[in-house]
């Protein structure tokens, strides 16, 4: 049994070019990631550097309150190059479309992505819904408008500061 910290009830509806696949699961009891399938009728070659929208074959509804994030698989990462190109893809609750993940190769050979492949992981999380406010100036804070790398780093370039 899951130990669960806020149980979301989702529900899955299995779509006509996903018959036969499983549904999205959780590989182990500690994984925070549900494993989903490639729904492709025909395999897919993804060149280098070339990406594709992969279709999983499932649609979801999401409690008010969460979303859903599409992430990459680790290993597909890291033996392929392979990984998902808007990560993390949202899924907002009120959406009930098809669930499907972009997939770049940003490895240096072909890959083919097969039906029932495990090509990401489906993230359910709790969303925080601001309320913002229009102001003409924000508050200072120690850090100030540095970004982009401006953090711990006193490693210059020929171009400047890192």
């Amino acid at each position: 049994m899951r130990p669960l910290l806020g149980p979301a009830a989702v529900l899955v509806r299995q779509l006509p070019h996903g018959a036969g696949l499983p549904l999205p699961s959780y590989a182990t009891a500690g994984s925070a990631g549900l494993d989903l399938a490639a729904a492709v009728e025909a395999p897919i070659e993804l060149a280098p550097g070339s990406r594709a929208l992969v279709p999983t074959g499932i649609a979801i509804a999401l409690p008010p309150g969460y979303e859903a994030q599409v992430r990459p698989r680790s290993g597909l990462a890291a033996r392929h190059g392979l990984t998902v190109l808007n990560s993390p893809g949202t899924v907002d609750s009120d959406y009930r479309g098809e669930v499907a993940v972009i997939l770049i190769n940003l490895g240096q050979a072909p890959f083919r992505v097969e039906r029932g492949l495990r090509i990401a992981q489906l993230v359910i999380a709790p969303v925080t819904m601001a309320r913002l406010y229009a102001v003409a100036e924000l508050p200072g804070s120690s850090r100030g408008e540095g970004g982009f790398g401006s953090t711990g780093s006193d490693v210059t370039s020929a171009d400047g500061p890192a």
